[in-house]
């Protein structure tokens, strides 16, 4: 199957602490100009969510600035940011999910891609969840689908025709839910795979990988979708997406890059 992925940019590192290195949050400014960045280098799927401190805000006010196209916008609901806390809580009640979905869709100006944060199998099979995501759709929404940290939920979303996109976290060292995103992938969901990096351990701890590796790995599995790199360093965003691009000729010619 030909590969179809594209370079996503997740958003949590300029609203919140977060990080294998360097964990501190951006100013605004400088959360502006790691998103400019991102659009000039060609990323155009953004990942954010309520439970990401400041992202919605920072990326709602760039877009309404900038006047950016052609960007696909994917938040999440079922998770919030406790400002006064520092801290994350879950919701996945109906009335809690919708109004943290109006809270993003005002922040946001539009929502193209809807996930649940914090999925689990109860609250896939729950009424308040089917009623909200009927709620999304009321909102011109049509992208909708969990995001999956466990077997069973990953096993529940690939099988829901309803779902059209799927969130997952796929790297070297986590290969849990390779089956899925092939079987996902092959039923026509858009799979959205996170952490290729491992939050940075590939990169920066033992047995060294570079970002054309990591990224490689994930792309061999030739699905349709997206590879979230999260990063609020300009410069890191710029050569994220050249080491895609490397990654992208390494694994459609193998045999031409094995030569060199």
């Amino acid at each position: 199957m030909e590969c179809l992925a594209q370079l996503g940019l997740g958003t949590i590192g300029i609203g919140r602490a977060w990080g294998h290195v360097n964990p501190v949050v951006p100013s605004e400014d400088e959360a502006f100009a790691v998103l400019a960045r991102a659009v000039a280098a060609g990323y155009r799927f953004f990942d954010t969510a309520p439970s990401y401190g400041w992202s919605e805000q920072r990326l709602g006010r760039f877009l309404q600035s900038s006047g950016s196209n052609g960007l696909t916008i994917a938040t999440k609901f079922g998770e919030l940011w406790d400002f006064d806390r520092g801290e994350t809580r879950v919701d996945h009640s109906y009335d809690g999910l919708c109004r943290s979905l109006d809270r993003s869709m005002e922040l946001l100006g539009r929502i193209d891609v809807l996930q649940l944060h914090k999925t689990n199998p109860q609250v896939l099979r729950s009424p308040d969840l089917q009623r909200a995501w009927s709620y999304a759709e009321s909102l011109g929404i049509r992208r909708i689908g969990p995001s999956i940290s466990d077997p069973e939920s990953a096993e529940i979303a690939v099988a829901e025709p309803r779902y059209s996109v799927m969130q997952a976290p796929y790297n070297s060292t986590n290969r849990t839910f390779e089956n899925v995103v092939r079987r996902g992938s092959d039923r026509g969901m858009t799979v959205v795979t996170n952490r290729p990096f491992a939050m940075g351990q590939l990169l920066h701890g033992e047995g060294l990988a570079t970002e054309a590796d990591a990224l490689s790995f994930v792309l061999s599995q030739r699905f349709n979708g997206v590879i979230l790199a999260g990063s609020k360093n300009p410069q890191h965003i710029e050569r994220n997406m050249i080491a895609f691009q490397q990654a992208v000729k390494t694994v459609s010619h193998p045999t031409r890059q094995s030569a060199r």
